[in-house]
């Protein structure tokens, strides 16, 4: 087993190879029951294999799959609800809509806050989602007829989305993925298969990645089943679906609260963090290779080494973050741009252009599985290691290739009739030109399979760096980012209309893919460092 080593402060744990890489102290002893029973690296290991998650890990993953059908379910549905039930313009659902979403993720700090030093993860995350489960009640109740004829429709809606949704739905993203983590003892286990073993590690990295799975099933369903009872039904039953799919959700979780690693809340980490910061700013020594070296070997301070090492990993994974916003920003066109763009477009009559989202999702359900049973085993296989810098590069490189395709679809859309640019007089509102919507698939895809490169390995390179106080807490700053991303697509909403879009679409490919090479160049020495502690332990 790899642990941290204060003599080798610089090294930096990838994603694929450190997930776990924090001590056993963090999760406590492996016991035979959870799987893992040896701690060290055996003597006569040749390979690692991922090994199976546990029922109690499943659990975790299920109740995420019924928080994403509830969020995805329900607010796909708020753009048009807001217009054709609450009399709301285009402009004001959009800017409601984006102000949801910029609170489900503005709030994932809180919810790392309260995790980290008040309840722990366990119950930060049952009484988020019981605040989230309010919310879904009052917005189901809201949109009723008696409700919204009452005058209550719009109150409803943003004291539910505003008041408890994004507020539930951002303490529980930043706590569940860790906690899921948590739950997959640290170390190794003989498989039949002599100098072959499960390496928790691997087994982690497999975790997440179904974790994201799990996400996409739940927003593929949700997106296909709600906006369909809302259309032929009424938006009152289409909204208690996600009710009911959450409330099963939570059921689940807490089955398995007597089995649960949980870890209990370490105090006021950021003041901890805060103080150690000082300390070494005030004690800062000639020859530092890193200026919180001055805070290792600390006498009476409330720290130890492995503290101040993980402090270095999360500022150093804080500065790999800073660089998604924009690929966030590339990411969110699917909810408005590239709608906007399908509406342009010839399509069949029973075809609802903003259920091609429903690609993204079908593709990373598809594509998840292929990739942790055999192209990430094969490339280990081939002595080709990912560490966390290339495959975050390799996933914006793969998001600018998607935008290429979009910017010169949009240009083919402008080259044919009826309408061309849409800038001619008498052009009608629902005009299209003739061209296939089907031709949209490519970009949902491509994104997609640049998510399994860039948002996941956010996620277990976030969980990987931070020590065991800030684990929360780092993966909220993750997730935050988000939160810069819709504030940059609001910007860039300015110039949204046809034909400036083409404009938007093509600077957007242009920034992400210059962004793509200065990141490499600036981080790629991180996956080095990699190289050398595997090499060291």
């Amino acid at each position: 087993m790899t642990e941290h080593n204060s003599d080798k402060p610089d090294l930096v744990a990838s994603s694929e190879q450190a997930v776990n890489e924090t001590n056993v102290a963090d999760f406590g002893p492996p016991t035979a029951s959870k799987g893992a029973d040896i701690v060290e690296r055996p003597a006569d290991m040749e390979r690692g294999v991922a090994g199976k998650l546990s029922v109690w890990t499943l659990l975790v993953v299920i109740m995420e799959l019924c928080e994403r059908f509830a969020y995805y379910g329900a607010s796909l549905m708020f753009n048009i609800y807001l217009q054709t039930m609450l009399g709301r313009s285009k402009s004001e659902a959009v800017v409601l809509n984006r102000v949801n979403q910029f609170m489900s993720y503005a709030t994932t700090i809180l919810g790392a806050i309260i995790a980290d030093q008040f309840l722990g993860k366990y119950k930060t995350i049952v009484v988020f989602a019981v605040v989230y489960l309010i919310g879904l009640v009052v917005l189901t109740i809201s949109s009723t007829d008696f409700a919204i004829d009452g005058g209550f429709g719009l109150a409803g809606f943003c004291i539910a989305v505003f008041g408890f949704i994004g507020f539930g739905t951002g303490g529980i993203k930043s706590n569940v993925s860790s906690f899921m983590a948590e739950q997959i003892s640290v170390g190794y286990k003989q498989t039949g298969t002599p100098g072959v073993y499960e390496d928790s590690r691997l087994t982690t990295e497999r975790g997440f990645r179904y974790f994201y799975w799990a996400i996409n099933v739940g927003a593929f369903a949700g997106m296909l089943a709600c906006p369909q009872v809302a259309k032929n039904k009424s938006y009152a039953l289409a909204f208690m679906i996600p009710t009911i799919m959450f409330f099963v959700g939570i059921l689940a979780f807490i089955t398995g609260t007597k089995r649960y690693t949980k870890k209990q809340p370490q105090g006021t980490v950021l003041i901890k963090v805060w103080k150690c910061m000082r300390y070494a700013r005030a004690h800062k020594r000639e020859g530092q290779s890193h200026w919180l070296d001055s805070s290792l070997d600390a006498r009476n301070e409330e720290w130890n080494n492995e503290f101040v090492i993980g402090l270095q990993r999360s500022l150093r994974a804080c500065k790999v973050f800073l660089f998604y916003p924009l690929y966030w920003s590339v990411y969110g066109n699917m909810s408005d741009l590239f709608i906007n763009q399908g509406l342009t477009m010839r399509r069949p009559a029973w075809l609802s252009v903003d259920q091609l989202n429903a690609i993204n999702s079908l593709v990373l359900i598809v594509a998840i599985p292929v990739f942790d049973n055999y192209v990430f085993p094969l490339l280990r296989r081939l002595g080709f290691k990912m560490g966390p810098i290339v495959r975050i590069t390799t996933g914006f490189a793969i998001a600018v290739g998607g935008f290429i395709y979009v910017t010169i679809l949009q240009k083919v859309i402008y080259t044919r009739g009826p309408y061309y640019d849409f800038t001619g007089p008498n052009v009608p509102a629902n005009a299209t030109n003739d061209i296939s919507v089907w031709l949209q698939i490519v970009p949902y895809a491509v994104l997609a399979i640049s998510e399994i490169f860039t948002s996941v390995t956010g996620l277990e390179f976030a969980f990987s760096q931070a020590p065991a106080e800030l684990k929360s807490v780092l993966t909220s700053v993750f997730l935050f980012t988000n939160c810069g991303g819709s504030l940059i697509g609001m910007i860039l909403g300015i110039w949204s209309s046809d034909p400036q879009v083409l404009y938007v679409f093509a600077a957007q490919a242009i920034i992400l893919g210059v962004l793509a090479v200065v990141f490499y160049f600036c981080f790629r020495h991180y996956d080095a460092m990699v190289a050398e502690q595997e090499q060291f332990n």
